[in-house]
């Protein structure tokens, strides 16, 4: 019966042509991406069904790939993002770009197969409750949501060809500490992401769960030889992994471990002899893949089987294996002083010193999952907010490298204002403040992972991270200081400064996350 099971095959149209392929139990993701070749889909939840990035229309409705047997699409039509019309889809990559709605471009692919189909049946485009309905079925970490409804309100205006993506390059590149492109093919997914560019004879590799790597023909081949198991949310609740040092206090702060949560996996590859793909290819992740041990295992996997090898994380993999930021526990007083508690973490005391050299900081071992200084303003950001918080007002927050960012909460609103020296790029800067602002935003009051007192993550699923859903985030206004001088990163301040004001606005609770908002 397996034998039978093995040789049959499935037969379905993608993007307007035939295709055959075996069926071996693969998903319709897998099938597409490694089958076909067709790489506008992303995986980004391996699949777990619930980050969207996989989308694609089967007869004209939306599916998430990931957990869609190949199977059932047998006698059917399926469009990705690179199959819509292509007016459609310029007018996409167009629009996204104009408002800056993608920035590494990963989860963007999926977002327009989604908003395509629903533009095409939407009676009135200026409503937005379709929208952020339709928004609920996806995740994206780097945007904050609004520049991606912005870039639904216009839609098919004209792009403007003067502007410099160049310069545009240049200050995503700042923002995101890592070279990033910007433009209309990256936002419809054409980044160059490494997993995107591997060569379709390359073996691929999976962590085993002992410590090794499990290596397969195909990913299904490879997770079914590692014995992959579906990870799950926790009902256990998540708790602060310190406590606050003894002393007098104006203000206390215990956070949680929180999950980065890029929606791109870790990934690369590497042909016998040669150089890795980079795992930074379009953006790196805010800080959270610069230490990531794939490069060095695709090389060493590529000689020994002398084959090029794709070396994969699935989401499990990168919650328990991926860094994090070390949790903190302190006290301050207003005049700048205090104690501050923090997972011990290589140069972790010195981010903190930078910004609050009256903080004593000791570091301490704690059981968890890897941790590191890299990590968008790692330290030096939960010491702006204590010390905040103990003085009772936020001032202008400086970043170690000049950018400077204001934040205020008005009327529900989160109000911003940004000095980085030269904007080089006013849209991408923008962007970037609106979605540092949007991950502060989530930091303070919702995101949180839950670990088990011998240090194992127990919330696995990407939905479980507290990631706040377009609907969830507030409106954020965005005010850019075009004062002339060397362009340095801004949105790290704002996710400083955003953090604080929202923290101040809820009254200063010591836990995050505090599961508040901003009423």
């Amino acid at each position: 019966m397996s034998d039978l099971v093995a040789r049959a095959r499935l037969a379905f149209t993608v993007d307007g042509v035939e295709v055959e392929v075996e069926d071996d139990g693969a998903s319709l993701l897998e099938v597409l991406r490694d089958r076909v070749g067709h790489r506008g889909p992303k995986d980004g939840c391996s699949p777990q069904g619930q980050c969207g990035c996989c989308t694609v229309l089967v007869d004209g409705a939306a599916r998430v790939a990931c957990v869609t047997p190949a199977k059932r699409v047998v006698g059917r039509t399926v469009t990705t993002v690179d199959g819509l019309d292509p007016e459609v889809c310029a007018q996409w990559g167009d629009a996204l770009c104009a408002s800056g709605g993608s920035q590494c471009g990963f989860c963007t692919p999926g977002i327009v197969v989604r908003l395509a189909a629903l533009r095409e049946k939407s009676s009135d485009v200026n409503d937005h409750g379709p929208v952020g309905r339709a928004l609920q079925a996806h995740l994206c970490r780097c945007t904050g949501w609004q520049t991606v409804v912005e870039a639904w309100d216009h839609l098919g205006e004209a792009a403007d060809r003067s502007r410099d993506l160049a310069a545009a390059s240049d200050r995503a590149s700042i923002e995101g500490r890592s070279p990033q492109r910007v433009g209309p093919d990256v936002a419809l997914g054409r980044g160059g992401f490494a997993d995107d560019v591997a060569p379709a004879n390359a073996l691929v590799a999976v962590p085993d769960g002992a410590g090794g790597w499990s290596v397969g023909e195909t990913l299904t081949e490879a997770r079914l030889r590692a014995g992959k198991v579906q990870g799950r949310r926790t009902t256990a609740p998540s708790i602060p992994p310190l406590a606050v040092p003894d002393g007098n206090w104006h203000a206390t702060l215990r956070t949680s471990w929180v999950e980065p949560a890029y929606l791109e996996t870790d990934a690369t590859w590497c042909a016998p002899g040669g150089e890795p793909a980079t795992l930074l290819a379009n953006g790196g992740a805010f800080g959270a893949k610069h230490t990531s041990p794939l490069a060095r295992v695709a090389r060493e996997l590529a000689d020994v089987h002398g084959r090029p090898v794709r070396v994969l994380w699935s989401r499990e993999d990168s919650v328990r294996l991926g860094a994090k930021r070390p949790p903190v526990a302190g006290g301050a007083r207003a005049d700048g002083t205090g104690a501050l508690q923090v997972v011990r973490t290589p140069g972790i005391a010195a981010a903190i010193g930078s910004v609050a050299p009256g903080l004593a900081v000791v570091e301490v071992d704690a059981p968890g999952p890897p941790t590191s200084a890299d990590l968008r303003a790692a330290g030096w950001a939960e010491a702006t907010v204590l010390l905040a918080g103990a003085r009772g007002h936020l001032a202008p927050v400086r970043g170690p490298e000049g950018g400077e960012a204001e934040a205020e909460v008005v009327d529900g609103r989160l109000r911003i204002r940004v000095a980085a020296g030269d904007p080089l790029d006013e849209v991408v800067l923008r962007s970037y403040a609106i979605g540092a602002a949007h991950m502060a935003y989530g930091w303070v009051t919702s995101e949180a992972l839950t670990v088990d007192q011998e240090g194992a993550v127990q919330d696995l699923t990407i939905r479980s991270f507290g990631v706040p859903r377009a609907i969830d985030t507030p409106p954020i206004d965005v005010e850019i200081d075009t004062t002339p001088g060397v362009p340095v990163n801004g949105s790290d301040a704002v996710f400083a400064a955003v953090a604080a004001a929202v923290w101040l606005h809820q009254g200063c609770p010591t836990d995050w996350p505090t599961r508040g908002d901003l009423r």
